[in-house]
């Protein structure tokens, strides 16, 4: 999974893009299993529409690859009261966002691979780093000067 300090970093880009585009009512990202990365989703269950996005997305996968047109970019719903879009983020995450019927439908396909092309980066980046090991422990070494042993000269 992500580590915390880039758990927040993607929350961070999250907020920024909900504060650029007002008419967003929520975003989260998800890994393309449906695990939560990062949700800023105010009365929404983050856990369900991260599991939904999943499915779609496997639903999305095929249709791409049955018809020839190359691998997963974007899905756009429009419902009766608004949009759920959702976005590749990188090799192992998606970016869905909620927004309102009214949103300018180019500005939210703007923002949002923007957003998702750095919270691929994000991510990306975090799973590639290596699990650092601690460093093993040290001899413990006197405090001293080490001592000079001398051999009898055999003249």
């Amino acid at each position: 999974m992500v580590p915390e300090a880039d758990v927040q970093n993607v929350l961070d880009e999250l907020q920024r893009l909900r504060a650029r585009v007002p008419l967003l009512t929520g975003a989260l990202a998800a890994s393309t299993d449906g695990l939560i990365v990062a949700q800023d989703t105010p009365g929404i269950e983050a856990e369900g529409v991260a599991a939904l996005t999943a499915a779609a997305l496997g639903v999305s996968i095929r249709m791409t690859d049955a018809t020839g047109r190359g691998g997963f970019r974007e899905l756009l719903i429009r419902g009766e009261n608004g949009y759920i879009a959702t976005y590749a983020a990188g090799s192992s995450a998606v970016l869905t966002l909620l927004a309102e019927d009214r949103i300018n439908v180019g500005r939210l396909h703007l923002e949002g691979r923007r957003a998702g092309a750095r919270i691929g980066e994000m991510v990306d980046a975090a799973q590639d780093r290596p699990d650092r090991p601690a460093p093993p422990p040290r001899p413990q070494q006197s405090r001293g000067l080490p001592r000079r042993t001398t051999t009898p000269d055999p003249t």
